[in-house]
């Protein structure tokens, strides 16, 4: 049996990554931890919902057991099983990141005995997150030149408070990794933008995209109004 890891959840920022990166290297390495202090750093310890449903995930996807998970604690003990590939839905129940639970898990399922298709619902553009976009358009293709094929959806938009967005992606265990090489940042191919609207006049958005436009030089009918 491994050797119980104790991590102190009020190191650095004192929020939710090192919990979430903690999941993600125990389900991978089937090393177990006791975290405490989880987010002592923010103005509301403990876990929040979207922090719950990472914890849920990871439990589930790699049979885990845990003991601290609910909403509020400070303090989690997770062991680790064996990670395994299958059809699996979370539900934040706020607008909580989707995102952010995809990042807890999905690096695990790389190497799961098979493939997997997560669906998380929340939110899916918050502020101290990455957007659904981001992880589809800028990670994701930099993630297939290291070996890794997943491809995320976004299906739902969802923002605060209400939430209700939904998220899914559909990931293969890696047969192998290659490296990564960025020596050069390469020629700009095209510059787009997007405005996403959601309880506010369209006058917001035009503003939006004036101001765009103007700041990197481009027309206007690049730039979409969703």
């Amino acid at each position: 049996m491994k050797r119980m890891i104790a991590l102190d959840g009020a190191q650095g920022e004192g929020g939710g990554q090192i919990l979430r990166s903690a999941l993600s290297l125990s389900m991978i390495t089937g090393q177990p931890f006791t975290i405490t202090g989880i987010r002592a750093g923010r103005a509301k310890p403990g876990l929040l919902r979207q922090h719950l449903t990472a914890v849920k995930a990871a439990a589930e996807i790699c049979r885990a057991t845990v003991e601290g998970a609910e909403l509020g604690s400070q303090r989690l003990v997770f062991r680790p099983g064996t990670v395994r590939g299958g059809d699996y839905r979370f539900a934040i129940g706020s607008a909580g990141s989707c995102t952010l639970v995809l990042q807890t898990v999905l690096p695990a399922l790389w190497f799961a005995d098979g493939p997997s298709r997560v669906e998380v619902s929340g939110g899916t553009d918050n502020p101290s997150a990455p957007p659904a976009d981001f992880i589809r358009r800028v990670l994701e293709p930099l993630l297939a030149k290291i070996g890794v094929h997943q491809q995320t959806t976004l299906l739902r938009h969802g923002f605060y408070p209400a939430g209700g967005g939904v998220v899914a992606t559909e990931v293969s265990p890696v047969a192998s990794f290659n490296s990564l090489q960025l020596g050069e940042r390469g020629n700009i191919v095209q510059m787009r933008g997007e405005v996403l609207l959601a309880g506010v006049p369209r006058h917001v958005a035009e503003r939006e995209i004036a101001t765009l436009a103007g700041s990197f030089s481009l027309h206007e009918q690049n730039i979409h109004n969703l």
